[in-house]
């Protein structure tokens, strides 16, 4: 009797043993499922990443890592702050607080799209049709001085519709572009080609002073500079430009009485606070008030309609009082950074065309931002000059874009994988 349910016992044992044999069976089956699952997941999700970039991001520079961090830092930022600055004044007169930030949100999207279209697409193919889109906005700035719609005392804009256009900012990204096709290779160019490029860029600026429009034309003589300088122009030459330039700005100031009054009030605004002055006085209250932390993000004083064009020409005085002293050194930083790695990437880049373009779109960006800090700071004279990223504005936003793609376009171009067979084609 005992034996038989020993027995019986054993028997017992060996059937949870299967049980459990079938059990690890079963169970190593539906994990190596899910690691197959999870690892064609894990496929899946790469070749979707890999697919809306141009490169695989494994093969980036990590100068490219870097920038497109860096534009998406600065972009949702500047939403951020623009949403800060520009409630009150929104909810005031527009009887919405999140109206001008809803708008810029709408214009980031197709910007967005501009970004990815540009960064698909050879610095090359670029550089082919750009031509006719810059002659195409030469012509519309011409007809800003006719038909155009004055703000402020200046004729910047035209309205086509519901949709206005400012073609000063939209032309910027050409501006880079054709600088690259005349300066890449200055010294091979006829004296014929080289006359009709420049008379066109001179006459250009010519046409953004009688808007008037000081702060850009500055802006695109200082890129067409810089531009001319590494693309080997003779320094004399260049000094000659630069002091044509500068004379015509001088006349240009003593023509118009709108850039007279903002020059004597930049060098005193004390002296009329409550009317010439009224605006950049207010702005260094602003930047006074934020002290070293700054009052706090949304708790800006002179954003409730004390200061003039707080969310645009004035925005980084409400920045500068959010986040005081301490966040306006991260900030110029933040942009010491971007230049820096806009230079390492023009270094890398294998052609002249690519490495003028990098160069533009760093000088372009980096400079209006430090133009638009030192007017806010009072540094130099009062000029509509809005902040890249950061003020309100769908055309500027658009032209960023563009100018941000390109550059990153360049660091990925730089690799040699991309963008370089047709090159030398074209080439020979």
């Amino acid at each position: 009797m005992a034996k038989s349910q020993l027995n019986v016992s054993i028997v017992n044992i060996h059937l949870k043993k299967l049980e459990i044999s079938q059990e690890k069976i079963k169970y190593r089956g539906i994990s190596k499922r899910k690691k197959n699952h999870s690892a064609c997941k894990e496929s899946d999700q790469s070749n979707f990443i890999e697919s809306f970039f141009p490169l695989p991001w494994t093969i980036w520079p990590y100068e490219a890592k870097i920038l497109i961090l860096l534009i998406g830092i600065w972009s949702i930022f500047g939403i951020c702050i623009l949403g800060s600055s520009s409630w009150w004044v929104a909810s005031k007169e527009m009887g919405n607080w999140a109206y001008f930030l809803k708008k810029q949100i709408i214009w980031t999207i197709p910007g967005i799209g501009l970004f990815y279209f540009v960064l698909h697409t050879k610095i090359r193919n670029l550089l082919k049709f750009s031509r006719i889109i810059f002659y195409i906005l030469f012509l519309l700035i011409f007809l800003t001085n006719i038909t155009g719609i004055t703000v402020n005392g200046s004729s910047r804009w035209l309205e086509l519709g519901n949709l206005r256009l400012q073609p000063s900012e939209l032309i910027k990204p050409f501006l880079i572009l054709e600088a690259s096709n005349l300066f890449a290779h200055w010294n091979l160019i006829k004296n014929d080609k080289k006359f009709i490029s420049i008379f066109s860029f001179g006459l250009l600026i010519l046409l953004i002073l009688k808007q008037p429009n000081l702060s850009t034309a500055s802006l695109t003589g200082i890129l067409f500079w810089v531009m001319g300088l590494c693309g080997g122009v003779k320094l004399s030459s260049l000094c000659s430009f630069a002091s044509f330039g500068v004379f015509t700005g001088y006349i240009s100031i003593l023509n118009n009485e709108y850039q007279k009054l903002r020059v004597t009030s930049f060098i005193n605004p004390w002296e009329d606070q409550q009317a010439s002055g009224f605006q950049l006085v207010q702005s260094l209250l602003a930047i006074g008030s934020g002290g070293l932390f700054g009052q706090g993000f949304g708790l800006s004083i002179q954003k409730l309609q004390y200061l003039p064009f707080m969310y645009t020409d004035f925005i980084f005085a409400i920045f500068a009082e959010e986040f005081g002293l301490l966040g306006c050194t991260l900030f110029l930083g933040f942009l010491a950074v971007f230049s820096y790695v806009s230079l390492r990437i023009s270094i890398k880049c294998r052609n002249n065309y690519t490495k003028l373009v990098a160069i533009g779109c760093g000088v372009l960006l980096t400079g209006q931002s430090i133009m638009h800090i030192a007017v806010a700071t009072g540094s130099m004279p009062t000029t509509g000059l809005p902040l890249p990223f950061i003020s309100y504005g769908g055309n500027s936003l658009i032209a960023y874009f563009f100018i941000a793609g390109m550059l990153l376009r360049c660091s990925l171009e730089s690799t040699g994988f991309i963008g370089m067979i047709s090159t030398r084609k074209s080439l020979n």
